[in-house]
């Protein structure tokens, strides 16, 4: 749930804000994170103008992009032939739900599917700790810690 708050968030840890404007008609969200500009919007079917991914997309590509990345700096620093990963993910249902009932229902993906695969001349061993490793990508424990959003105006 989300609260409401009057205080100002302290900028810590970095105190980098990722910022979203959204205007008038439309569900089209334009975003700035430091230097970096991306657009999030829904599907034509669900009113959007499919000008980017959704944001339950925007998560999985976090999540799939920060397990790929963890693979390769341990790999790295293990010196393991690790040529290349590829982490495919997608939710185990459609969100349109969660769009219609999320005023009334506590919503949100509860499931996620994954599929890693990795090219170059790993042994199974090697193979089998980059896999115990994918579970420790930060951006995976963090969603599996939860979160608590805290809301100022």
């Amino acid at each position: 749930m989300t609260e409401l708050s009057t205080a100002a968030i302290p900028e810590t840890d970095g105190g980098r804000w990722v910022s979203t404007k959204v205007g008038s008609p439309g569900y089209r969200a334009d975003v700035t994170a430091r230097a970096h500009n991306f657009v999030i919007d829904e599907p034509t079917a669900l009113g959007g103008t499919d000008a980017g991914p959704t944001p339950y997309e925007y998560l999985l590509g976090a999540l799939s992009g920060c397990t790929a990345m963890t693979l390769r700096l341990y790999a790295n620093r293990k010196g393991w032939p690790l040529e290349s990963v590829e982490v495919k993910m997608r939710t185990s249902r459609s969100h349109e739900i969660d769009c219609e009932n999320c005023e009334k229902t506590a919503v949100g993906i509860t499931r996620i599917e994954r599929k890693v695969e990795m090219l170059g001349s790993l042994t199974d061993e090697q193979k089998q700790r980059l896999l115990e490793i994918a579970d420790r990508c930060p951006v995976k424990q963090t969603l599996e810690r939860g979160i608590k959003v805290e809301t100022a105006v």
